[in-house]
């Protein structure tokens, strides 16, 4: 049996171990974060999450087997909505299949629409079909594409103004 709840700040290693899985497998998809680096700055960032109520996690008796990471999207700029932003969501390999990531989904979209928001946005590596198809069971839809390509040898072709 799998429960859904807030995360404990206790829970941050263990979060961040599986962060660092999150990040590695996404380096198939063309993802740039080098999890082995980022340790000690993600430990910190899931414990100030679990302290502020913004990151769940999925527990069985013993262990955590995924997590939701999110939040309100703040900045300086007037939008026409308040948005929701799931930043991280994670399920362990082997539990996957068995509706973790939905009910992990599930609790992010009920605390930010708590707190107050108008719609909620996810990311997805572009390669990531699995994820693509969850949001998309979801009735999430494309709102924005990000591009990217390699600059490099273009600024050494251009001398490199």
């Amino acid at each position: 049996m799998v429960a859904v709840e807030s995360a404990e700040p206790d829970d941050a290693d263990a979060v961040a171990d599986r962060w660092a899985d999150l990040a590695a497998g996404q380096r198939r998809y063309g993802s740039h974060l080098r999890p082995d680096e980022s340790g000690a700055a993600i430990r910190e960032l899931m414990a100030r999450a679990a302290a502020d109520g913004r990151l769940d996690v999925a527990r069985t008796d013993d262990d955590i087997v995924g997590f939701v990471r999110y939040d309100i999207e703040r900045g300086p700029l007037a939008q026409d909505v308040i948005r929701g932003v799931v930043r991280d969501l994670y399920v362990d390999p082997e539990r996957r299949g068995e509706g973790v990531g939905g009910a992990l989904l599930d609790a992010a979209e009920r605390e930010l629409l708590a707190r107050g928001a108008d719609v909620v946005t996810v990311e997805a590596m572009a390669d990531n079909e699995d994820a693509i198809r969850l949001y998309e069971r979801r009735g999430y839809r494309p709102h924005r594409i990000a591009f990217e390509r390699e600059v490099e040898n273009d600024k050494r072709s251009r001398g490199n103004r």
